[in-house]
């Protein structure tokens, strides 16, 4: 039976739930995106819920990011990142190339999480100067996004939540 997780905004506004088979708040991701919209340490964790079990009271503002590619072009990315629109929290990413997924910030989550025994720092070309990655034993370092997904890495160290 997968963890309900509850999340809300800052000021009450939103409040969320959702139900998740990967709770533990492994990835760091530095992108820029993250890090400007989510990330209070320079970076943003996210982790992944069922999308069909998302309930929320409220109604969230989304903002859907310009990604600049290194020759200078732009898109908009199809991810709809939720916030609320009264405090600005940031809350959860959707992204319709996954229909059936959900991922809340972990720091909009009310709900204790684990503490993963390891954690993942992704998007580290894109670090801001002045973060100092907090890396540990056992930590996996990688300059764009890895191949291996939430699901796999909760799998393979036996922590997924069925």
């Amino acid at each position: 039976m997968p963890i309900t997780l509850e999340g809300s905004c800052r000021c009450g506004t939103i409040c969320f739930s959702v139900a998740s088979h990967t709770p533990h708040p492994y990835q760091r991701c530095y992108c820029s995106i993250c890090r400007k919209t989510a990330g209070g340490g320079g970076y943003a964790i996210n982790i992944m819920g069922v999308a069909e079990t998302l309930k929320r009271q409220g109604r969230t503002a989304i903002y859907r990011a310009e990604i600049r590619a290194d020759d200078g072009r732009c898109e908009t990315s199809s991810g709809e990142r939720h916030f609320c629109p009264r405090c600005a929290s940031a809350l959860w990413m959707a992204d319709p190339s996954w229909p059936g997924l959900v991922h809340p910030f972990a720091s909009a989550i009310d709900t204790p999480l684990p503490v993963p025994p390891s954690r993942v720092h992704l998007m580290l070309k894109d670090k801001a100067p002045w973060v100092e990655p907090q890396i540990g034993q056992g930590d996996a370092c990688f300059d764009a996004y890895p191949e291996e997904s939430i699901e796999e890495w909760h799998r393979r160290r036996g922590l997924w939540v069925a």
